[in-house]
């Protein structure tokens, strides 16, 4: 495999070969062919396992399987739909009520309005008021491709709506060839002494005793960060006070997590992360290319900082793109790169041909779940496993027996869409006449999502008091709560994933490593 792992592995992975279809997608989003890179949700979830559990294998000796179900694979990249506080199902919308598809006076454009500050941006540029009615009235006024150049140009999100072969980046992605090669890039950025491999038999999960900081913002990072702490990490997130959040995603990808809070505009906060990351084996983070550079933290000063550390970067569009220094949500990159128009064309192939009639169908259609950003997560997770293998395994050169390498690892998720397209798509009458739907959102949940469901406790408390005695504030100061949630999908022989604590808010903890890990 590119990634340095052993082939051999790979029959450690135990996917299905008889779920086809998971859910309703012409994509492979949850379907097991006969090949392992040919299903979306159980490849990206079973990778990253996969790897987590070769690391194991290096530090102990001891092989194990991994295994993931489809369906469950599937329920997983939904999660952020299905958890519960206290029981209860939070009444937040996933979108902000202007987020959507628009027609313009030639096509579509689809606006990204989460975050207030772009919500506004937009608003800026159509001088309209802040409701539905008013922004398609203005949008009708705008071609496509200019409103989307104009709202590049003020750093606001939207994009015009396009197929495959009408997409700017479509020329660009040819030397990627689609569905032969994993969205994942690792290389090597300079050298370090070789990783120790400590006393076999000592841990309980697969990545137990690495300390993984995470910078990452909506989903896609959040999720990479997730799964690593549910392998047994110490993850610790760090955000910004200056910065909006959305707590509807990050309460539920925030769990196993510690949470702490830093403002890189002062002196003291830059050298307390200067500090974090010299005891780091992990720095991820998903800020635009450029964004952490001009405050001293590219890949090579963390590097200087912490040799040996293996610099993680998620990014909408692939660092070398025309479209790299462009923000980019799963929703977006799904509009921009054709899978929007692709999924469109097939349910109106199928609805043709169950005679369903397609007269108001619109020429464009969602995945039914934000792929891009689950299975984004989950490969970089895997990509960074698979790097720190790397740190274990590679010979360095002969002058330097004692040296191991530093390691960048890169996604994106417009590579993410291109492999997907790669691997085909299903016969329209299979994909959503035999695909099941995914659960509605409800209360009481439905019994599928129900059997998944985790419970998982507020905050480590213990840790707080060490947070309240550093001066940070704490998740203590907080009633007790409870997150119900999707489990991971993954089930891993000798290190199972472990349920940890969450921390229910961006500022639980002080911005220290846990002793020990």
């Amino acid at each position: 495999m590119a990634s340095g792992l052993p082939l051999e592995s790979l029959s450690r992975l135990h996917l299905s070969s008889s779920a086809d279809p998971s859910v309703k997608s012409s994509f492979r989003l949850g379907t097991a062919a006969q090949h392992v890179d040919e299903c979306l949700c159980q490849t990206s979830i079973g990778l990253s396992a996969l790897a987590a559990a070769r690391f194991h294998e290096l530090r102990t000796g001891i092989k194990q399987d991994v295994t993931v179900d489809p369906r469950h694979a599937v329920l997983a990249f939904s999660s952020e739909k299905y958890y519960l506080i206290n029981g209860e199902l939070p009444q937040v919308a996933l979108f902000d009520d202007l987020a959507g598809m628009y027609k313009t006076r030639d096509g579509y454009v689809r606006l990204h309005t989460n975050f207030p500050h772009h919500k506004q941006g937009l608003l800026d540029i159509l001088d309209c008021s802040s409701d539905r009615h008013s922004v398609a009235a203005a949008l009708c006024s705008w071609d496509a491709i200019a409103f989307e150049e104009e709202a590049i140009r003020r750093g606001m999100c939207a994009v015009a709506l396009r197929p495959f072969d009408a997409s700017p980046l479509y020329t660009e992605g040819q030397a990627h060839r689609p569905g032969t090669v994993l969205p994942v890039r690792i290389e090597k950025i300079g050298e370090a002494q070789k990783r120790r491999i400590e006393e076999r038999g000592r841990f309980r999960n697969a990545l137990e005793g690495l300390r993984v900081l995470d910078m990452t913002r909506v989903l896609a990072g959040p999720v990479c960060g997730r799964t690593l702490a549910e392998h047994g990490a110490d993850v610790l997130l760090i955000t910004s006070p200056s910065l909006p959040a959305l707590p509807v995603l990050d309460i539920e990808t925030s769990r196993g997590k510690r949470t702490a809070q830093l403002d890189l505009s002062q002196d003291g906060d830059a050298e307390t992360l200067r500090t974090l990351l010299s005891g780091a084996d992990v720095f991820l983070q998903a800020y635009r290319p450029g964004s952490l550079t001009k405050r001293g933290f590219s890949p090579h000063d963390v590097a200087h900082l912490r040799p040996g550390i293996v610099c993680a970067s998620l990014s909408a569009y692939p660092p070398d793109s025309t479209y790299a220094h462009v923000r980019g949500f799963d929703s977006l990159v799904q509009t921009l790169c054709g899978t929007n128009v692709a999924e469109a064309q097939a349910y109106k192939e199928f609805m043709d041909k169950s005679g369903g009639g397609t007269d108001g169908l619109p020429p464009y259609r969602a995945l039914p779940m934000q792929a891009l950003d689950h299975a984004a997560g989950y490969f970089l997770a895997f990509g960074i496993s698979a790097a720190l293998c790397k740190t274990i395994e590679v010979r360095p050169r002969p002058s330097l027996l004692k040296l191991s390498l530093t390691y960048v690892v890169l996604v994106s998720r417009r590579y993410g869409a291109q492999w997907l397209r790669g691997l085909g798509t299903l016969d329209p009458q299979i994909a959503f006449g035999r695909g099941k739907p995914l659960p509605t959102r409800s209360w009481p949940p439905d019994a599928e999502v129900a059997a998944l469901h985790v419970d998982v406790g507020c905050c480590l408390h213990a840790d707080a008091e060490r947070g309240r005695a550093a001066g940070g504030s704490t998740a203590g100061d907080q009633p007790p709560q409870t997150l119900t949630t999707i489990r991971h999908a993954a089930l891993l022989d000798e290190t199972p994933v472990r349920v940890r604590c969450a921390p229910m808010r961006l500022d639980a903890h002080a911005p220290r490593w846990l002793e020990g890990s």
